[in-house]
């Protein structure tokens, strides 16, 4: 018990004592008129996963000059995973067809139903398989800075010659941290900024494009505001490619748009690669446009998609929530193949209306 109790007091001794507060201080502080302190941004003293090695680096010079940029499709097996067989084909057809880059993970190609393992695998594969032969541009943007930073610090360390960044959406920022966002990921590399409120839901201005234009990391824009606002940076000496197919050719010739990063591309690379390359031809954009016009009646990629796995160069399976256009259009598309002529699109086999019941939707994946 003697030895309890000493315990008990050696214990107590060796307890911190902290002063009492002031009950007075706390009415002064509670008082005190609250100010904000002066917001900082860690700058980026070291990348850990940039490499400065010569062998494989490209400039943001090199990206600036691409007229046609493909957002690639992603197709799938029946169980959901990726279909490599078939992602290797499309990027053949592209290459033999003319387009100079794909975008790999973008909205085209359904990068917000991938994991980030995922995003970055099809990056890796895109480039150990074609990147000797066409420019890997893959995006991995975010509204979250934090994923933006790390998905772009993977994706270059797995070789992708650029990235394509979008602007936070739904958790909307201001102006100021638009360009911080995009200030975190510049150093890494050269970089495409994406425009496109009516998915984000917030346009980025030209105060920020000019803003960050100062990077020699930034390619350049892809913008879908419309061809008044490309030529605004256009005249101003910002590289700029139209986000709208409908509107690539008169961007690409009558409003100094570099090119295009197109949709329509994954189903006519030879017809766009001649609309970006062989001047004006408004009879070649009139033939055009009933197809843009199909392809976008529904948000994109459900009618790409739709329109892949009718020529047969992709399974009928579609990623949940992206289901199928319905009968009538598909019966629509196969016309429009015959009218532009069905050896202009990829693919060889015979275009065909698909039934209902032919579609695989798959949730779990």
């Amino acid at each position: 018990m003697a030895i309890l109790k000493s315990y008990g007091v050696r214990l107590r001794e060796s307890t911190p004592q902290f002063p009492r507060p002031n009950l007075c201080d706390n009415y002064k502080r509670r008082n005190v008129k609250w100010r904000s302190p002066q917001a900082a941004v860690i700058p980026n003293f070291h990348l850990p996963m940039r490499s400065f090695e010569v062998k494989n680096r490209t400039s943001a010079d090199d990206i600036k000059s691409l007229r046609l940029i493909t957002a690639i499709k992603t197709p799938y097996l029946p169980d959901g995973r990726f279909d490599l067989e078939a992602y290797d084909d499309l990027m053949h057809m592209q290459i033999e067809n003319g387009a100079e880059a794909v975008i790999v993970g973008g909205t085209t190609g359904e990068g917000q139903l991938m994991s980030w393992d995922e995003h970055i695998m099809l990056i890796g594969h895109t480039v150990n398989c074609f990147g000797g032969s066409i420019k890997v541009i893959g995006n991995t943007g975010s509204n979250s800075t934090r994923e933006a930073i790390h998905a772009t610090e993977q994706g270059f360390a797995v070789g992708m010659h650029a990235a394509l960044h979008i602007n936070p959406y739904y958790g909307k920022t201001s102006l100021d941290g638009l360009i911080s966002h995009f200030d975190s990921v510049l150093p890494m590399g050269p970089t495409i900024i994406y425009n496109v409120p009516s998915r984000t839901g917030q346009d980025i201005p030209p105060r920020v494009i000019n803003n960050v234009a100062q990077s020699p990391n930034l390619a350049g824009i892809k913008e879908c505001i419309g061809n008044d606002r490309i030529e605004q940076y256009t005249g101003n000496g910002i590289v700029v490619w139209s986000g709208n197919d409908d509107q690539c050719h008169d961007a690409r010739w009558s409003h100094g748009a570099t090119g295009v990063i197109s949709v329509t591309s994954n189903l006519v690379p030879g017809l766009m690669r001649e609309l970006m390359f062989g001047g004006k031809n408004p009879s070649l954009n009139a033939k055009l446009l009933p197809l843009i016009e199909w392809l976008f009646q529904e948000p994109n990629p459900v009618g790409l998609n739709t329109a892949l796995a009718q020529l047969g160069v992709v399974r009928p399976v579609f990623r949940l929530p992206y289901v199928p256009l319905p009968l009538e259009k598909r019966v629509e598309f196969v016309n429009l193949v015959k009218e532009i002529g069905r050896e202009n699109f990829v693919g060889k086999n015979d275009i065909q209306v698909l039934d209902d019941d032919d579609f695989i939707l798959v949730g779990r994946y």
